[in-house]
């Protein structure tokens, strides 16, 4: 579904990303690991449109996007809930629902609302509460819930677990789970490399914005020198 062809990107002159060349097939669960600065939401944001792209090139379902404007690569299915949320908070959860799914019809809007409220009931409590007054995780859950409304074939979630209690991060991975098995592609960036690599299909390790290691989360798992260097695992938590 979505290809990157040897992508440096970044901001002005500054290179984030070096030479990235990334394979996420249909319906995968990607996870972009690494340390803090390595390039991780870099990557995100330039496959969301909102990073510079140096030279390299961003292919989505068969198509160069890597010119194309942010907003037209919502309507060809690409969506990112961001780090850091960027919730409106003003603006109550509805309305903030409702600001996501502005590139689709206004007819599916509730059918989406519902979808959203469905995967996170808590939301559907909170509706009229701003985005402001909501808690950590409630805000994680709508961040992510907005991100639906735009009917992604492709979504992004930007530091899933990141400042949750243990009871979000189920439920956010719990999401995870349930998306894919309606065929959604989706490609993590988590520090939680445990809870990434236990619901991930295929890894990407990142360092100083280059690649340094591709394969399976289960390779990933097994694999000792990757975990003693990169990622941070304990022996039970690599288990």
């Amino acid at each position: 579904m979505l290809q990157l062809k040897n992508l440096t990107c970044g901001y002005g002159a500054l290179q984030a990303v070096h030479g990235l060349d990334l394979d996420i097939p249909e319906g995968c669960v990607f996870a972009l690991l690494g340390p803090n600065g390595a390039g991780k939401s870099s990557t995100l944001m330039s496959i969301a449109g909102h990073v510079d792209v140096f030279s390299g090139q961003i292919i989505f379902d068969g198509q160069d996007i890597t010119a194309m404007p942010a907003r037209e690569r919502v309507r060809q299915g690409i969506a990112i809930a961001p780090e850091g949320r960027r919730l409106f908070p003003d603006l109550t959860v509805i309305e903030n629902l409702t600001v996501g799914g502005y590139s689709r019809p206004a007819a599916r809007e509730k059918a989406n609302r519902e979808m959203v409220f469905d995967l996170f009931p808590r939301l559907a409590e909170r509706q009229t509460s701003h985005a402001g007054a909501l808690s950590g995780g409630e805000q994680q859950m709508l961040a992510i819930g907005r991100a639906l409304m735009t009917e992604p074939k492709f979504l992004m979630i930007d530091e899933v677990s990141l400042g949750l209690m243990p009871k979000v991060v189920d439920i956010c991975y719990n999401a995870v789970s349930h998306l894919r098995s309606k065929g959604m592609t989706i490609l993590l960036v988590e520090q939680n490399t445990s809870r990434a690599l236990a619901v991930a299909d295929r890894v990407c390790v990142l360092e100083s914005g280059s690649p340094v290691w591709q394969g399976t989360a289960e390779d990933a798992r097994q694999d000792s020198s990757l975990i003693d260097a990169f990622l941070g695992l304990s022996k039970e938590d690599a288990a």
